[in-house]
């Protein structure tokens, strides 16, 4: 049963993936393009703890976490460097 309900959610994700990956590509803003590109790497990190939970290793875990970091220091200096021009003053 637990397989099951990892092989949909590794499913989910994968769509959800692809359709933030398209509004990457064709977002009619940058705005919107700024979002699906947090959203995109919020799928990636759940993407990977349900590979660590599927395949049981621990290393998956810390990987999860170090992508959720970088994706947030990524997202915080985009958005300033967009409202601001630059990323450090």
């Amino acid at each position: 049963m637990t397989d099951l309900a990892l092989d949909l959610a590794f499913g989910a994700l994968v769509m959800a993936m692809l359709a933030c990956g398209w509004r990457v590509l064709h977002g009619p803003e940058i705005a919107d393009r700024i979002l699906a590109l947090d959203t995109l790497y919020v799928n990636v990190v759940a993407l990977v703890i349900v590979l660590g939970m599927r395949q049981g290793s621990e290393l998956l875990f810390e990987a999860a976490l170090i992508v959720a970091m970088l994706g947030f220091v990524a997202t915080v200096a985009l958005a300033r460097y967009l409202t601001r021009g630059d990323v450090i003053e």
